[in-house]
């Protein structure tokens, strides 16, 4: 559907790329409906000014009934849903040792578990209607392991195969699957970053957890906003037959895509550790 005034729901809009994108897709014309999980029943019954160009509803993306009960309110009222922006995750960081099995488990609830229950919830209705965009905010560790993330970055990795995967499947619906591979944002991410319990404790990793700790930081600090990721998805589901992955952000994070694809594994690793200072 190629028009003004769709209808779009973006996850995870409370703050960061997510809200970014929503007031970006109102402003561009369409009827956005964004969520959070902290929304009070004034949010999820009225358009906020002072905070929001975008309808805001109450959904936990790590909650099934949440989940239909957010989108069916959005159903009740439009009739339709012509695209889902995959946005709700956080980003928890540790050396794979200090991270718990719990704590990993959690971070996979949040960014892939929720993604899959967002989208199981709307492709009946993107069926029956013969078309629809499902969007996801993946991001360059979805294609790169990155040095203390292993748990984002395990989130990220599985975000991708399931929406390869899952883009095969629905195209015979007129339903088109994308995948947004951002690399470092200037986003509230970095004041809610989860630091893995143990590392603040394990001597072992101190330092060069520091020294990345930093790095990623500081990456974040000095990167472009969002509206670069808010432009290019509302270019994505503008277009008729989008790709399925787009990166975006600075240069200089993104080359490292296809230099994985043709550098040795052993450089490129060793360009990974020296670009995060974790040797």
């Amino acid at each position: 559907m190629i028009n003004n005034q769709r209808v779009v729901l973006v996850t995870g809009a409370s703050a960061g790329i997510g809200k970014c994108c929503a007031d970006y897709l109102t402003l561009e014309g369409n009827r956005v409906y964004g969520t959070s999980r902290r929304a009070n029943s004034t949010d999820s019954e009225q358009r906020s000014s002072k905070r929001n160009l975008f309808r805001l509803i109450q959904m936990d993306v790590t909650n099934d009934s949440s989940v239909k009960k957010g989108i069916d309110s959005i159903i009740a009222r439009e009739s339709r849903l012509d695209a889902v922006v995959n946005n709700a995750g956080y980003a928890i960081i540790g050396s794979l040792e200090d991270t718990t099995v719990k704590e990993a488990k959690s971070q996979l609830e949040t960014n892939f578990f929720g993604a899959l229950r967002v989208c199981r919830a709307v492709l009946p209705i993107m069926r029956r209607q013969r078309t629809g965009y499902i969007v996801n905010i993946s991001s360059i560790g979805g294609l790169i392991g990155l040095p203390f993330q292993s748990a984002y970055c395990a989130s990220k990795f599985a975000l991708e195969g399931a929406m390869e995967a899952l883009r095969i499947e629905v195209r015979p619906f007129g339903i088109h699957v994308v995948l947004i591979e951002p690399g470092d944002f200037k986003t509230e991410i970095t004041q809610h970053r989860q630091l893995a319990v143990a590392s603040k404790r394990n001597s072992a990793y101190r330092d060069i957890f520091n020294r990345v700790l930093r790095t990623v930081e500081s990456g974040e600090r000095n990167g472009p906003t969002p509206e670069l990721v808010a432009e290019l998805i509302n270019n994505v589901i503008s277009t008729k037959s989008p790709r399925l992955r787009y990166t975006v952000g600075n240069i200089s994070q993104r080359i490292a895509v296809p230099l994985k694809k043709i550098l040795p594994s052993r450089l490129f690793e060793s360009l990974i550790s020296g670009s995060f200072q974790a040797s």
